[in-house]
């Protein structure tokens, strides 16, 4: 085994032809390891297990048997005991013409040990890396303490140069809140990837849009806390009233466009309040009186919307391919379902299908892929039948149309008492069907995996990717609403090339 030589600097190795070199390991004193390491820490070494250090850092005296390995008699040099290594690796390998190393080829440079001697600690020492007490004190009474220039007077007019910076810079602290706007929004969102992934908008121009679009509304937006505490205190007028009351502004701790992205990062990416508060620097309160506030304004302003499609639209953006084989689908409806906390003993919010605690709830779209229909969140436990009938989907129905849905929807009663029919898919026991009922069938299928692919684009905000926590149980109907209906806003699903969004 070749043994290498453990202090920076020295190239002494077991290969050399030079057989004086002998390498020692560390003794087992504790007083010589110290006195060991201290050498080591002198040139920046570090010690390990099986660190040597050769014969060329001790002096002659230190070998019990130097004069028989000159004659030859020994094979190997001896330390006597107590012996410590104090000779540098630089004296038998740098050249005197040369201030490089002749082994290593690197300019020569003073320790860290020896650098960091110039520099002092808080106390006024200086400051050494891992040495011992009795070592600090030694090189301590070596090193001139040296003063700071506090009483230096300070050049010309450089007082006023920084009376002046300082007030430039109080203006600018001051117009912060105003030149800053939306700069949460342009810090997460600085690619239309980011918008994707904060938002569910499809690009930056589409989220731009949609902004401009409800920006003047919602300007006049009140916190709901402050909504509710009015309405708490409302006393009815008996004077007549001359001029029109101006509700007073809503003191906000964020700007508007921030709010409603800190809304869009809640249902969009899922991130819990705590996250939100420390992202947007507010406190967890804010963050649910925001959510909470835009939850029940973008339900009011998106419900709003007539998003039911009549028979005529209907039939100009229905598909070829469909019209041919199913044109009196009016709505292919679907149910869902998403996980909720119990706070009860109440089975009502038990899904006997999941074997946990849902809401349940109906959606419905047309052939072109639009949502047009979004009831309210029922308890898990209610059934399909039911499901229809308390969704309101029924009074949209004309007589003549048709709803499309899965063959474990039994509403054909309910769809007749309307007028209506039943569109399901069809198992046919002949042993072939026809060429006109094959294209109905795959009509079908169709649109069935379309209504899939629209409910799978709600369940990627990421909300409902987890438990809903009881905290928003008030406003789930709010914030599902809004979930389907922002959906649209991502363009039309594509039957052959879908993808879900990043």
């Amino acid at each position: 085994m070749h043994h290498f030589c453990a202090v920076p600097g020295c190239p002494s190795t077991s290969e050399d032809d030079d057989k004086m070199v002998s390498f020692f390991t560390f003794p087992n004193a504790a007083h010589l390891v110290r006195q060991w390491t201290f050498f080591m820490s002198t040139y920046s070494g570090t010690v390990y297990k099986n660190s040597r250090i050769c014969s060329v850092h001790f002096t002659n005296d230190q070998f019990s048997n130097f004069n028989q390995k000159v004659m030859g008699f020994a094979k190997r040099l001896r330390l006597m005991p107590g012996a410590v290594p104090t000779l540098p690796p630089l004296q038998k390998y740098l050249q005197p013409d040369d201030d490089h190393w002749d082994y290593w080829g690197m300019p020569r440079r003073e320790s860290a040990f020896i650098r960091a001697a110039t520099g002092l600690g808080p106390d006024g020492l200086p400051v050494f890396p891992l040495l011992y007490e009795e070592e600090m004190e030694a090189i301590a009474a070596t090193v001139v303490t040296r003063d700071h220039d506090y009483c230096s007077a300070p050049k010309p007019g450089a007082l006023d140069a920084a009376a002046a910076r300082i007030q430039q810079l109080e203006e600018v602290i001051k117009h912060l809140p105003t030149s800053l706007g939306q700069v949460h929004f342009h810090r997460f969102c600085a690619s239309d990837k980011d918008i994707r992934f904060y938002t569910r908008f499809t690009s930056r121009e589409v989220f731009c849009d949609f902004w401009e679009a409800i920006q003047p509304s919602a300007s006049m937006v009140v916190y709901w806390s402050k909504a509710q505490k009015l309405g708490q205190t409302f006393e009815p007028i008996s004077e007549p009233i001359s001029e029109p009351i101006s509700p007073r502004p809503t003191k906000r701790t964020l700007r508007l466009v921030d709010e409603f992205f800190l809304f869009c990062c809640r249902v969009a990416a899922g991130l819990q309040e705590k996250v939100l508060a420390d992202m947007f620097q507010v406190s967890l309160s804010t963050v649910s009186r925001v959510i909470v506030t835009w939850a029940n304004y973008l339900y009011l302003l998106l419900g709003s919307l007539p998003i039911w499609m009549s028979r005529q639209q209907i039939k100009e953006t229905m598909p070829s391919r469909f019209a041919q084989c199913t044109p009196d689908v009016r709505v292919i409806i679907a149910y869902t379902e998403v996980r909720c906390q119990n706070s009860s003993p109440s089975t009502e919010v038990f899904s006997s299908y999941r074997n946990i605690t849902t809401f349940k709830g109906l959606i419905g779209i047309a052939p072109c892929g639009a949502v047009t229909f979004v009831s309210s969140l029922f308890p898990g436990s209610i059934s399909d039948h039911e499901l229809t009938e308390r969704s309101g989907l029924l009074d949209l129905l004309e007589p003549g149309d048709g709803c499309l849905a899965d063959k474990g929807f039994t509403i054909e009663k309910l769809l007749a008492e309307r007028g209506a029919t039943l569109i399901v898919p069809t198992n046919k026991m002949t042993a072939q069907f026809t060429t006109e009922d094959a294209l109905k069938q795959q009509a079908i299928a169709r649109l069935r995996t379309l209504v899939d692919r629209a409910i799978s684009r709600v369940k990627e905000y990421l909300i409902w990717e987890h438990t809903l926590p009881l905290s928003l149980s008030g406003t789930v109907n709010q914030l599902w609403a809004v979930c389907c209906l922002m959906t649209n806003l991502q363009g039309a699903l594509d039957l052959r090339g879908y993808s879900p969004v990043e």
